[in-house]
This record gives structure tokens, sequence and C-alpha cells, in this order.
């Protein structure tokens, strides 16, 4: 690695552990991710065993979240639970980032016709409600973990594009890929080497707060039914057993709703993190 582009990592790494915020964000994503890999090290209940005898217990000393409906335990099931969420979130938004590169990298280095196209597509894509998009694809699919991954992903890719689309417009003005073009360097070349490298800040940032919206949607998703289907467990559909139940059940609502909430949260600080770190503007600072 060259030493200057060393000093930066360096440099972008003590910005971004000067920032608390971003540092408590970074915590709990680090958290979920040690359950989501571990799940047996925090339960070693089974997530989906139903036991008639204790349905809907409070939290106790054998079950630390309580009980479900069916008498399942609470905690293995938030915990396989973040599986889930972290699944989903991390292949959606692996899936628009993919898509968002290679339109906004094609329509901001060719310009011309093909990005007046693109772009104007995009901008069609961006007035309808994403939510309710989602809602009208998954109601002609069958409600699967994998179809929702495809479907967050397919809706979630134009503000990946246009953040792409606008980084390519002014990097390929610049010297040195002017004295990569007079090198004889072809179009892809100076893609991959020049102008991708330079618009990946960006779109880790991107990324990373995209990675939270998927997962609320997930979540959204599996609250309403039309989800990852039961027994499979998530946030989701622990949470719709908590609406059926919330009167005498209150941990079924309490305990999926933090998760989500502090998931979300620590994705959205990390981003933010990660966009100060990586601002040239803060560099003195």
């Amino acid at each position: 690695m060259d030493p200057s582009q060393r000093s930066m990592g360096v440099d972008f790494l003590k910005r971004l552990m000067r920032n608390r915020l971003a540092v408590a964000g970074g915590a709990a994503v680090l958290f979920f991710f040690i359950v989501s890999a571990f799940p047996r090290a925090f339960s070693s209940h089974d997530p989906n065993r139903i036991d008639v005898l204790k349905v809907l217990q409070p939290p106790s000393a054998e079950h630390p979240l309580g009980t479900d409906e069916l008498g399942r335990d609470v905690l293995a099931r938030m915990v396989y639970g973040a599986r889930i969420s972290l699944k989903v979130g991390f292949v959606a938004v692996g899936i628009a980032t993919a898509i968002g590169l290679m339109v906004g990298l094609f329509a901001g280095f060719y310009g011309g016709l093909g990005d007046a196209v693109l772009m104007r597509f995009v901008d069609i894509m961006l007035c309808f409600p994403t939510f309710f998009l989602i809602l009208s694809v998954i109601a002609f699919l069958e409600p699967s973990i994998y179809n929702i991954m495809g479907v967050i992903g397919l809706t979630g890719w134009m503000g990946v594009a246009r953040l792409v689309r606008a980084e390519t417009l002014s990097i390929r003005e610049r010297d040195f890929v002017a004295a990569a073009r007079a090198q004889g360097a072809g179009d892809l070349r100076i893609i991959v080497r020049h102008i991708l490298p330079n618009t990946l800040a960006p779109v880790l940032v991107a990324a990373t707060l995209g990675v939270a919206g998927a997962i609320l949607t997930e979540s959204a998703l599996s609250f309403l039914g039309i989800g990852v289907q039961p027994p499979t467990p998530s946030w989701g559909n622990i949470l719709t057993a908590g609406k059926d139940n919330i009167e005498f059940a209150w941990w079924l609502s309490v305990y999926p709703g933090l998760a989500i909430l502090f998931t979300v949260l620590g994705y959205n600080l990390l981003g933010e993190g990660i966009r100060d770190a990586a601002d040239p503007r803060l560099r003195g600072r």
C-alpha cells in the first residue's frame, strides 16, 4: 500500500474514533454481529420449541425475556431473529449498492442520452413511496426471506445511483483521469482504477445507512405478516405476537422493539460518523 494511502487510512480511523457517537454506534453494530454469529452463547433454548405449559410466562431465570403465546423462549427467538435481520439488511443493501454503482458510473462517465434516460428513470422510481412499492410487489410474490431481500434491494438503488453519478461527473474532469486517458488507458480501466475507488467513501456511508433502512423495512413487513413467515423467528413477527397480547405480555413488544431501535440507531450513528470522518473539510480538526 502506498504510504500516503496508509496515512490517510490512519487519519480516517483517528477521526472516526474521536466521534463518541460513532463509536457507540459501532459498538452496538458489533454486539449484534456477535449475537447473530454465536447464538448458542446467548441462549441454549430451541427458538421453535413449543411448550404449552409455559405459555406467556414473564421474564424469569429460565426464560430471561419470557415466553410467547406458544411457550417458545423469546430470548432464543430474538437471538436467531438477529441473524435474519442482519442477513436481510446486508444482502438487500449489497444488491442495491451493486445496481446503483453500475448505473451511476455509466451515467456519470458517459453522459449524453444514456445519462438522461437513466436519470429520468431514477426520478420516476423516486416518485413512488418506496414502502408501498415494496408492499405492491410482495403482494404478487410468495412471502419469503429471499423475495424480501430481492425486493428491498431492487427498490433501494436509486439514491446510490444518484450519489455515484454526481461523484463520477466531478472525478472524470480531474487531471489524473486526463493523464490516464493520454497514456492510452481504456474506459473500463479508467472507471475501475481511477473513478470507482474515489466514489467508495460516500457509497460506504450510504450502504451503512441503507442497512438500517433495510432492517427496519423487513421488520415492518414481518410485523404486517407479509415478511419472514413463522415459525422462522424475526423481530417483526415477534412484535406481531406482542400486538395480539400487549395487555398482559408487555415483554413481547418491548424487547424486540428495543432490539430494532438500537440496531437501526447503531447503524445510523456509525454511518454519520463515517461520513464526518471521510469529509476532507474536517481533516484539520
